[in-house]
């Protein structure tokens, strides 16, 4: 794990340190068809160009059936995959549930679990699946009341009321099915279009099948983002009605027999919110604030992480680090393609084109020009604006984070407030203050000793926060000495000194927020506000892109349902080429290559290969389909509709797709169906999955099961 955080270090340095001052363009580079993605929304459905590209009719009802078998669920994506709803999706998706439905000492996520019985299914608590029931375009509603308002609160009140109204005519439509229904109304291009998703929601969804930790997430991180890729990152869920029978969707994806290279594929999911409308000026302040603060705080948090389970392995074990680390280790990855993205001439040269296309077209249309030629300048000089918050941006992110900030400086804010409360908010102030809960000692330490450590980083060592916090030691030092002299450093000190009455505004915790108190309401309001206004000119420019544009365009993604296509292809890296499909003999080459380290280990029953398991079966499959966070478990269909894979990932090049979409390098890794019946059947024996994803029989116990095979 040291080791890990280390090479973490030194890519995280390379990337701040060859990044320039501001973007650089290559000359001569120009915006593709496809930059803005292919992440289509399924109310500009592409018709058209499915149909000529892919040479079947891409109807509606063709459009209809792929959006009525996909699902939301939380954080990620699935889909029915039988007629009694039964749901395929990412092992990494419900990786946290299979801990939470574990029984005694079942250890069920690194074991793995196989319910043979329709009444072995177990209810995951507090879960649910969303399946979008229909849509409405509201957009002309929302515009005509917002066109009439003389002021921006009066944009913003007009917008609210329209939406409240089309939220409560959408509820009272009676429909059968889900437990309950929902509205969200989904704002396309940044706010220039709106439309109004109806879900159905079904909250009784049970475990049906995972595999083991080590099969699910097979590598670790350091494969995490990369390809070739040999992960079973595959589980089941069932959806239940609300008598508890197994729900009987009318559409659902039936179980293909894998694709070859050139297939066309058709992955939908849940995108989350991507940033390739942004302006030029927004993205220099993405590269020169928002990137370099997200890569400091994530590396140093994610080395207090392991520098902690590396000194407390059991207690660490106890709190999840390991969850936490993956966590952070994904989003580090990510955000450090982001920045090296944005370190790339061609791509900032093809946003510049792009961007320059888009003026031109408003300039050159007379009402146009009147109502958005000045809104390239306005977000420009908001960035500046912005850039002078520079300083609490870094030093403060996250810090109201229970799970990766210091608790200790957060009661200290509490505190703040509830010795200044008057009589009548005092109560409120004191359960805020009592609610936070202790991290383990060392965790803590680390977390403070980081946060001093922000604090001198963006402020400089002379700033009256960072003397305050310092008091002329080192960070480390400054965090010890916090520790043990402040009545907060504990939830039960902290409650016994506030019952007694006890607790004083001279304790250096709450000298510390003193001091950071002022600095923080300041940036959080300013920033505030000049982040609202940013977000009204960007959809006033969503309105006159999409006026230029149409559908054409796709839309930044917005962790709404999205289907996008691509075709089963290879790529060059690295001065070789990445083959479209892996097999089980590249597992065991990695396995044995390794010799077994913990990335890389197998559950004992896999150390040996399994009789009767084909090791040339292919695992892992790469395509050009344009996926993101919010994609993983998203089912990968061919043209009639059968499911060939489970998205679970992303390669290294296809990181720059928060900001533009490059077919040619990025690739989403995906989970072969091919690999899925393999271990099924002849690792698993979950014969009774096998038979409903295949033939449509649907076995309530493991006996009607064997009976059938017999």
């Amino acid at each position: 794990m040291k080791t890990k955080t280390i090479l973490y270090s030194v890519l995280l340095a390379f990337v701040v340190l060859s990044s320039p001052t501001g973007l650089s363009a290559q000359e001569g580079e120009r915006a593709g068809r496809f930059d803005a993605g292919k992440m289509w929304t399924f109310e500009y459905a592409p018709s058209d160009y499915f149909t000529e590209t892919y040479g079947f009719d891409a109807n509606e009802a063709w459009f209809e059936r792929a959006r009525m078998a996909a699902l939301r669920i939380p954080g990620c994506s699935a889909s029915f995959v039988s007629s009694n709803g039964l749901l395929a999706t990412n092992h990494h998706c419900v990786r946290g549930r299979v801990a939470q439905v574990s029984r005694g000492d079942e250890g069920l996520l690194d074991n793995g679990f196989y319910a043979s019985t329709l009444e072995d299914e177990r209810r995951i608590p507090g879960y649910y699946a969303d399946q979008l029931l229909a849509i409405e375009d509201i957009s002309d509603e929302v515009f005509e009341a917002m066109d009439v308002a003389d002021s921006e609160e009066g944009r913003d009140a007009a917008r609210a009321e329209v939406i409240a109204e089309v939220r409560d005519r959408l509820l009272s439509v009676e429909r059968n099915g889900p437990d309950s229904i929902w509205v969200q109304i989904v704002p396309l291009y940044n706010g220039g279009r709106y439309s109004a998703y109806t879900f159905g929601r079904f909250t009784d969804v049970r475990l049906v099948f995972a595999v083991e930790l080590q099969l699910g997430f097979f590598g670790g991180d350091p494969d995490n983002f990369t390809y070739p890729r040999y992960a079973l990152d595959f589980a089941f869920l069932r959806v239940y009605d609300l008598d508890g029978e197994p729900y009987n969707p009318e559409h659902f994806f039936g179980w293909g027999d894998g694709v070859r290279e050139g297939d066309p594929v058709f992955v939908i999911g849940n995108p989350g919110p991507t940033s390739r409308l942004t302006t030029m000026a927004q993205l220099e302040f993405q590269h020169d604030v928002v990137l370099p603060a997200s890569l400091n705080f994530l590396d140093t948090r994610l080395n207090a992480l392991a520098e902690y389970w590396q000194a407390e392995p059991e207690e660490a074990e106890a709190f999840d680090v390991r969850n936490r680390m993956f966590g952070l280790s994904n989003s580090l990855k990510a955000s450090t393609g982001r920045l090296a993205a944005l370190n790339t001439p061609v791509i900032i040269a093809r946003r510049q084109d792009a961007e320059n296309n888009l003026r031109t077209a408003i300039v050159e249309d007379s009402d146009l020009e009147t109502q958005f030629a000045a809104i390239f300048d306005e977000i420009a000089e908001i960035q500046v604006a912005k850039m002078v918050y520079g300083a609490p941006y870094g030093a403060f992110r996250s810090i109201t984070s229970g799970v990766y900030s210091s608790a200790t400086l957060r009661r200290a804010g509490a505190a703040l407030r509830y010795l200044s409360a008057p009589a009548d908010s005092e109560s409120v102030y004191r359960e805020w203050l009592l609610a936070v809960n202790d991290l383990p000692r060392d965790l803590e330490r680390r977390y403070l000793t980081e946060r001093f450590k922000d604090f001198e980083r963006y402020y400089g060592s002379n700033h009256e926060l960072t003397r305050a916090a310092l008091r002329g030691m080192s960070p480390a030092a400054a965090a010890e000495n916090l520790l043990a002299n402040s009545t907060l450093a504990e939830a039960g000190l902290t409650a016994a000194a506030v019952n007694a009455g006890r607790l004083e505004a001279s304790d250096p915790a709450i000298q510390i927020a003193g001091r950071m108190a002022p600095l923080y309401t300041e940036y959080l309001r300013e920033f505030g506000a000049l982040s609202r206004r940013e977000r009204e000119l960007a959809a006033e420019l969503g309105r006159a892109r999409f006026e230029v544009y149409g559908s054409e365009l796709a839309p930044d993604a917005t962790f709404s349902p999205r289907i996008t296509d691509g075709v089963v292809k290879p790529y060059s890296y690295n001065g070789t080429v990445a083959p479209p499909f892996t097999t089980f003999f590249g597992l065991y080459n990695r396995y044995y290559a390794h010799e077994g380290a913990f990335d890389w280990a197998l559950p004992e029953q896999w150390q040996t290969p399994p009789e009767g398991l084909d090791l040339g079966t292919p695992l892992n499959f790469v395509s050009t389909a344009d996926t993101y966070g919010g994609n993983s478990g998203s089912p990968a269909v061919t043209p009639d509709l059968k499911l060939v894979g489970l998205n679970f990932d992303r390669n290294m090049e296809g990181l720059s797709r928060d900001y533009i979409y490059l077919p040619e390098r990025g690739r989403n890794v995906m989970v072969d169906v091919r690999a899925i019946r393999a271990v099924l059947e002849n690792v698993y024996e979950a014969d009774r999955i096998v038979a409903e994803i295949t033939t449509g029989r649907f076995y309530r116990t493991e006996a009607e099961a064997d009976a059938a095979q017999e």
